[in-house]
């Protein structure tokens, strides 16, 4: 997807985030985020925000903490999300395609990495702000949802410290089936080796809406339908969270 279009969905998403934590209220518990309130969503979300912010508008070239989650709630910490998201989309709406900074996934250029990054950190925290809300969550269009996948699939999950490992070679595949788009995630005892196309043989298949599976792929929902070996759904669900620290 094209950096415009991704910033342009950061804008939405983060909107829409803003609106449905106000309507729930900082109180309210996130049920696809077991443990939090829609205040420590509001903090989380604000603070990755500004982190994200910091290295395309001062330039860091290698990682930079961020700068912790803020004493603030109710009104005060809605306009200070509001604040540090307005600034990330204007960082990013107006950095020079060719500005240098850290990242930390493969991607055409830094400013495309984070745009990326961001509108999809931000699309699912969006979900589970409206999950607070306990009505259905605002459509996802099928090519960012595709877009998400490839970058949980084919960026996340290949790194290191991915913990969806198998002791016996496993194969699995994720098919949209909405759109032609399929994965091909061969698990073992290393990290996952993720790939666009299928193979012959898959060990398990998910397959929904690419927002379906987005969503699912983020343990924000169930996967809509599993093909094959279960525990192989299971072993995703148990492993494959993404975590801050």
């Amino acid at each position: 997807m094209e950096i415009a279009e991704l910033v342009r969905t950061l804008d939405r998403e983060g909107q829409l985030l803003a609106g449905a934590a106000e309507s729930a209220g900082a109180d309210a518990k996130v049920p696809t985020c077991p443990g939090w309130q829609v205040r420590d969503l509001l903090r989380h979300t604000g603070m990755v925000h500004r982190w994200a912010t910091a290295f395309v508008a001062e330039g860091h070239t290698s990682y930079h903490p961020d700068g912790g989650l803020p004493d603030l709630d109710g009104a005060e910490l809605l306009a200070w999300f509001r604040e540090g998201h307005r600034r990330l989309v204007d960082t990013l709406t107006t950095a020079p395609p060719d500005v240098e900074c850290w990242s930390f996934l493969p991607a055409p250029s830094p400013l495309a990495f984070w745009a990326r990054r961001q509108a999809h950190e931000t699309t699912v925290h969006r979900v589970d702000a409206e999950s607070a809300g306990g009505g259905a969550p605002s459509a996802i269009a099928v090519d960012f949802a595709v877009d998400g996948i490839d970058e949980l699939l084919r960026g996340f999950h290949v790194r290191r410290k991915s913990r969806v490992r198998t002791d016996v070679p496993r194969v699995l595949r994720v098919r949209a089936s909405d759109t032609d788009a399929v994965w091909t995630v061969r698990l073992s005892p290393e990290p996952p080796a993720g790939e666009l196309g299928e193979v012959a043989d898959a060990d398990c298949e998910l397959a929904g809406t690419a927002a379906q599976l987005y969503l699912a792929l983020w343990n924000r929902r169930p996967f809509p339908t599993v093909t094959g070996d279960a525990s192989i759904a299971t072993l995703w669900r148990e492993k494959s969270g993404v975590t801050w620290s």
